[in-house]
């Protein structure tokens, strides 16, 4: 299969979470080419310590696994369909994104024929765990294709799991990250009740954060929930598109999410409240002052 570790890698998408992955490639001495639908500066860039590439065709051209970092389906879509006019012979395109699996799934066949090949490898966490090197990797697809990328993944993430055929991985991430929605639409809950019980937040979190009831995602988060770090990792916009995303992928499979739903219900009362491009932890700092 050759040396894996000499694979040179493309990332397809630079947003916070793509650019998060290629500057913690390139600081691994990974040899990294980015290219953004929106357009990078060459300074962002060689801040990234990436090379820019003009166009999809030309990181094709100077890659070996093609990494996706895309907002949603329509995207990925878009992005596979003009990669599809690309050389893709020995190509391991490797989607990151969190969306549906169909999507993959459905061009898996054009890019066998391509010559390419495809997994599915949704991140779990986000950009400031990415940095931290605690995310993780839900691998979908074959045994060959998987076993190429861990050495990618390894360098990006604590925790990287090959759990079956190309789809699987979204589904994992599905279990996942849904149960993390409810956890912080339960957290932001409590903490309510926590302001009229005459708790401080402060107080509050500090608790949780050394007791049973924390989690890493929830640690990651104190910061900002404190009002420490302004930084948006992961926008309350962006978390009510993958629950829309989670609910779809649940009821496809015919499972009931009635919790799922709720947790949407109050990602969409912050983006009622003017909080779309907040980070989720603007739910929990929001709930509390709402108490």
């Amino acid at each position: 299969m050759g040396d894996h570790n000499m694979d040179k890698i493309g990332v397809i998408g630079l947003g916070r979470m793509g650019s998060a992955m290629a500057e913690a490639l390139s600081g691994a001495g990974r040899a990294v080419t980015g290219w953004t639908r929106s357009g990078i500066t060459p300074d962002r860039a060689a801040g990234l310590g990436i090379a820019l590439a003009e166009d999809l065709n030309a990181l094709a051209a100077s890659s070996d696994i093609l990494v996706l970092s895309l907002f949603d389906d329509a995207a990925v879509d878009a992005v596979i369909g003009q990669l599809l006019l690309a050389d893709l012979n020995g190509k391991l395109i490797v989607d990151t994104s969190t969306v549906s699996p169909i999507v993959l799934q459905s061009r898996a066949e054009e890019i066998a024929a391509a010559g390419g090949r495809a997994l599915d490898a949704p991140i779990s966490g986000g950009p400031e765990m990415v940095r931290a090197r605690t995310a993780g990797f839900f691998m979908g697809g074959a045994d060959e294709d998987a076993a190429r990328f861990r050495p990618v993944a390894e360098v990006i993430a604590a925790r990287v799991f090959h759990v079956g055929p190309l789809g699987a991985g979204m589904a994992m991430k599905t279990i996942n990250n849904a149960m993390l929605q409810g956890y912080f639409a339960s957290l932001a809950e409590m903490t309510k009740l926590a302001k009229r019980a005459g708790l401080t937040l402060e107080r509050t979190m500090d608790i949780l954060a050394g007791g049973p009831a924390a989690c890493d995602m929830f640690k990651a988060r104190l910061p900002k929930i404190l009002g420490q770090d302004s930084e948006v990792g992961f926008s309350i916009a962006g978390v009510r598109k993958d629950a829309d995303v989670f609910l779809r992928v649940a009821r496809d499979m015919g499972v009931a999410t009635p919790v799922l739903e709720v947790a949407r219900d109050v990602v969409d009362r912050g983006i009622d409240a003017g909080l779309a491009d907040a980070d989720v932890a603007a739910l929990i700092t929001r709930a509390y002052q709402d108490g």
